[in-house]
């Protein structure tokens, strides 16, 4: 796949609230994924091949309880990196509601995605 059909493809399944399926179709095994420095620590932390953040993934959005809007830019391709925004509306069951307005980063390398990185502020509860 180019990285314009994984990036097309990546933003169809986070709309659809569909994070572990994404995963599961579009990383490379040997996948990193970075968190912003200055996070607290706790579920969200660095990790390194599919299974590690798939497990981060469970973590964080297994605590929801509703998702109320789940919105994507378009994806903005170059090379083999692309971007969007992806904005959160959610009831999490331990803090509540929050928003979640993040960038988000790929690099994509023999057809899967090999890195991701997010950039954001704290919540807003």
């Amino acid at each position: 796949m180019t990285t314009q059909t994984i990036a097309r493809r990546l933003v169809e399944l986070c709309r659809a609230g569909q994070f572990e399926q994404a995963q599961q179709e579009l990383y490379d095994g040997d996948a990193v994924s970075i968190e912003p420095e200055g996070i607290p620590a706790g579920m969200l932390c660095d990790e390194t091949g599919l299974e590690a953040i798939r497990g981060k993934g469970r973590r964080f959005w297994g605590g929801v309880e509703t998702f109320h809007v789940v919105r994507c830019t378009e994806p903005v391709i170059a090379g083999n990196w692309f971007t969007f925004a992806l904005n959160v509306d959610a009831t999490f069951r331990t803090i509540g509601r929050i928003e979640i307005r993040e960038l988000c980063v790929y690099r994509v390398d023999d057809g899967r995605i090999v890195h991701e990185q997010f950039f954001y502020d704290e919540y807003a509860p």
